[in-house]
């Protein structure tokens, strides 16, 4: 194959969107060391995985499979992650840490509306 049309893939997935993912699965694994199943020349990996897929030779429902399971693993976050405060023992990293508080407590803070009185009387008092 020369070329590789969407129609000749769509005998081997349900969809252009399907396709699109897929071939990035496919293009990841062959990233990752994968041995491709067609031959590669001096084709980009999109290609390559695009002819894979065309070609009928590769597993689509091994790599839809993986793409799915790749969605699915999240990262575990340890203890220590989940607090976002800075514990430094350094002090001009706690004094900046304060100024950085500070600030910001500052900048939440709601403005006040400051009303000053004037003692003068108003012009229309002293015309009567």
């Amino acid at each position: 194959m020369a070329r590789v049309t969407n129609s000749d893939t769509l005998p081997y997935v349900d969809s252009r969107y399907e396709l699109g993912m897929l071939a990035s699965q496919r293009v990841r694994d062959l990233n990752g060391g994968a041995p491709a199943v067609v031959e590669k020349k001096d084709d980009k990996l999109t290609v390559v995985a695009l002819r894979e897929i065309a070609s009928g030779k590769l597993d689509v429902e091994e790599v839809r499979h993986e793409f799915i399971e790749s969605y699915k693993d999240t990262p575990a976050v340890s203890e220590s992650e989940t607090a976002l405060e800075i514990t430094s023992e350094d002090p001009k990293l706690r004094d900046y840490d304060a100024i950085l508080d500070n600030t910001l407590v500052e900048e939440d803070a709601p403005a006040e509306d400051v009303v000053e009185e004037d003692d003068t009387p108003d012009e229309s008092e002293n015309e009567e």
